[in-house]
């Protein structure tokens, strides 16, 4: 795992000052997007995730929090809550920017095996992965959180493969060969 991570929040689909479609046909920069399709009627309850916790725009196609858990405890989480891709392959000094255009929070974190994320009920069994312990208590977590509508910029991946997933969803994964 890369100890030189670097690691920028930058709201309002801006990147380095530059438009989302400018930054995309820079030859540094390779994007991922964080998808889901939360429903605010079901996740913005106190019985839920909370007022206002659930920002989808989408028109339809909505998971239930009831059904993200169930999906997730029968081993056939939700496909619609993903990273696309799940796979890039980047130049060394290439920066990846992780987009949320999805309804709700998540993370991009580095881990160096996939498994488990910090919410027991959306891992199928598979134990927490050590980077994604604490949740976001834990300092190193909550700096790859994104936000709705925001982006994080990862940067300084040393040559070879690196895993990142959601440790709120931990079946949003990718993989990233830095050559």
């Amino acid at each position: 795992m890369c100890k030189s991570l670097t690691l920028m929040l930058l709201a309002g689909g801006l990147v380095a000052g530059v438009n989302s479609a400018q930054a995309q046909s820079q030859p540094n920069f390779a994007q991922v997007v964080a998808l889901d399709e939360c429903d605010p009627a079901t996740f913005n309850t106190p019985a839920g995730a909370g007022p206002d916790f659930c920002k989808n725009v989408t028109l339809g196609a909505f998971t239930t929090l009831a059904d993200l858990f169930a999906k997730a405890a029968a081993g056939t989480p939700d496909p619609n809550w993903d990273f696309e891709p799940d796979s890039l392959t980047i130049k060394q000094g290439q920066f990846v920017s992780v987009v949320d255009q999805g309804g709700e929070p998540h993370t991009f974190t580095e881990v160096a095996k996939f498994g488990g994320g910090f919410i027991p009920g959306l891992n199928n069994g598979q134990a927490t992965v050590p980077e994604c312990a604490g949740g976001f208590k834990n300092i190193a977590v909550a700096r790859t959180r994104i936000l709705q509508g925001s982006q994080l910029q990862v940067s300084g991946l040393s040559k070879g493969e690196h895993h990142f997933e959601c440790c709120i969803h931990p079946w949003m994964r990718v993989t990233v060969q830095v050559h």
